[in-house]
C-alpha cells in the first residue's frame, strides 16, 4: 500500500505503541532471516508462531497463533509497506485514542483477520501458513476513514487525492474483488477484510458503551 498525507500539527510523529510494533515487527523479521530452513522453505518462527489451519492431526496450529502470526513477514516489501501504513495511519490514532485503546483495537484487528483467515483456509482446503500485520493494518485503515473521514489521502500512484472515507471504501471493495476473483493467489485478502470488519464491530461496541454511560 502506497499513499500519503501531511502530518497533524501539534501531534507525536510516532507515539508509543507505533514506536513498539515497529520496533519488535523489525526485530521478529530479523528474527525469521536468521532462522530460516532451506529444506522446508520457511523459517522456524513461521513454522511455530504463523497462522496455520485447523486440519489435520500433524496440523500445527495454535492457539497463540491468531496473534502472533501479525509479527511476522514473508519478506522485505511485505514488511515495510505494513510498517509504513500503521505508522503513516496508525499515529493520528493512538494520539486519538490513547495508547490503551488503540493497542486493543489493533490487536482485536489480528486476531479478527485471523480467526476470519482460518475459516476461508478451511473452506479452500489449503494447508499454508498465514503471516503478516496486514489484518491489523486494514483495521487500523478502517478506523482512520471513520475518524477522519474528509481528510483527504493521496496515493503515491497513481497520484489521485481522495476523501479518506471513499478511499477506505474502494479499498475494501478492491479486496474483496481480490478475495473472490482469486487473482492475487498468496494474499489473504479475506484476512484483510476481515481486520476491517472486527474493527468496526468493535468501534461500534465502544460506541455503545459511551451511549449507555
Amino acid at each position: 500500500m502506497n499513499f500519503r498525507h501531511r502530518r497533524v500539527p501539534g501531534t507525536s510523529t510516532i507515539p508509543n505503541v507505533i514506536f513498539a510494533l515497529l520496533i519488535v515487527n523489525g526485530l521478529v523479521f530479523v528474527l525469521q532471516r536468521m532462522t530460516h530452513l532451506p529444506q522446508i522453505g520457511i523459517d522456524r518462527l513461521t513454522f511455530w508462531f504463523g497462522l496455520w489451519p485447523v486440519g489435520p492431526a500433524n496440523s500445527p496450529f495454535e492457539v497463540w497463533q491468531l496473534l502472533t502470526y501479525g509479527f511476522l513477514h514473508g519478506n522485505l516489501p511485505h514488511i515495510f509497506f505494513n510498517m509504513f501504513a500503521l505508522w503513516m495511519f496508525g499515529r493520528d490514532l493512538e494520539n486519538t485514542m490513547g495508547t490503551r485503546r488503540f493497542l486493543t483495537y489493533y490487536l482485536t484487528c489480528v486476531v479478527g483477520a485471523g480467526i476470519v483467515q482460518l475459516i476461508v483456509a478451511q473452506i479452500q482446503g489449503g494447508l499454508y501458513p498465514t503471516v503478516g500485520a496486514s489484518g491489523g493494518v486494514f483495521g487500523i485503515l478502517l478506523a482512520y476513514g471513520m475518524a477522519f473521514p474528509n481528510r483527504m489521502v493521496v496515493l503515491i500512484f497513481p497520484p489521485i487525492p481522495l476523501r479518506a472515507k471513499y478511499f477506505v471504501i474502494l479499498f475494501g471493495l478492491f479486496e474483496l474483488y481480490l478475495g473472490f476473483s482469486g487473482r492475487q493467489p498468496g494474499v489473504a485478502n479475506f484476512a484483510h477484510l476481515g481486520g476491517m470488519l472486527f474493527g468496526f464491530l468493535l468501534i461500534r461496541y465502544w460506541k455503545q458503551q459511551s451511549r449507555t454511560r
